[in-house]
């Protein structure tokens, strides 16, 4: 049995879609189905009933699944094993990032160790989904986790700055959206509930919540258009040169940004040196992540310290 084949099967099984599994895989949809079609033809069993809600498992592909996983987790360590050792810096590191913001700060430092090591080469994904870093899906994680969270026990993982959130306006909409003003709102993100318990914390919880909005990048170009006040992480807000805090910007600690990976790779040089280099890029950011301002700089960011818990910003 071919592994690539049984890798296109599980990603089929978890994801019940021939275009999902293929995202995943990094192949097209075309490839996930010839491959299973394979598969199920050298087994002489139909593994997946197909209709239109997607791909269901048969009682023979349910069959095979623990057993296939247990293929993956022990190719896996093998393959975490040899990595662990590899005290080369040519090949390749790869990375994911949290959002985009972040990952402004880690490309120019990223350059510079690639510069100095030409054989390096980095696979860098800007996505907050969940990766399993067992299954080397990637090597190295930034995530935001709500504060006094902590990551999977089988990671290690580091805090490499707070996630401080601040209270926003378009500068260009300042005046009318004042708070005081009568129409005044805050947009939301699409977790209304976070969203809600945001505002019910800050020193404007009369005024309503509006919209629903997916992303940081797309709640900030609401507040651009002048559709409300908004609540941004500072590393986002205060880079805005379209956003200005609001006159009680309610300053809150409410998670932390963590680099995590996989103990096998620890030694790893190439892993090694990446992390560095991450850890001094978001270092170099400090004063934006505790939201500290240049005319703060001296006398240190106004966070409250038992302020918030989570928010909307995974």
């Amino acid at each position: 049995m071919d592994w690539d084949d049984v890798r296109h099967f599980l990603a089929l099984a978890r994801t019940g879609s021939v275009r999902a599994a293929g995202a995943c895989l990094g192949v097209s949809h075309s490839t996930v189905a010839r491959r299973v079609e394979g598969l199920e033809s050298r087994l002489s069993t139909r593994l997946f009933d197909r209709n239109r809600d997607g791909y269901m498992l048969t009682e023979a592909g349910r069959e095979m699944l623990p057993g296939a996983e247990r293929v993956e987790m022990e190719l896996s360590q093998i393959e975490r094993g040899l990595a662990g050792g590899d005290a080369r810096m040519d090949g390749t590191v790869s990375l994911t990032c949290c959002d985009a913001f972040v990952s402004s700060m880690l490309i120019p430092a990223v350059a510079e160790l690639c510069a100095e090591h030409p054989g390096l080469e980095v696979a860098f994904a800007t996505d907050s989904r969940p990766f399993d870093l067992s299954k080397r899906e990637a090597d190295i994680a930034l995530r935001i986790l709500a504060r006094g969270a902590t990551p999977p026990e089988m990671l290690i993982g580091r805090v490499l700055a707070p996630i401080t959130v601040c209270s926003y306006v378009a500068t260009e909409y300042a005046e009318r959206l004042d708070p005081c003003n009568e129409g005044t709102r805050w947009i939301s993100f699409d977790d209304r509930k976070t969203s809600q318990l945001m505002v019910d914390g800050s020193s404007h919880p009369q005024l309503p919540l509006w919209g629903s909005f997916a992303s940081i990048e797309s709640v900030a170009q609401a507040a651009h258009a002048g559709l409300g006040l908004i609540m941004l992480p500072t590393y986002v807000g205060d880079a805005d040169p379209h956003l200005s805090r609001l006159a009680q910007p309610d300053l809150r600690h409410v998670a932390d940004l963590w680099l995590l990976y996989h103990p096998d790779l620890r030694l790893n040089a190439r892993v090694r040196a990446a992390r560095t280099c991450v850890e001094t890029a978001i270092g170099a950011h400090a004063a934006r992540f505790h939201g500290m301002r240049p005319a703060d700089a001296t006398h240190g960011p106004e966070v409250a310290p038992g302020a918030g818990g989570t928010g909307p910003v995974g």
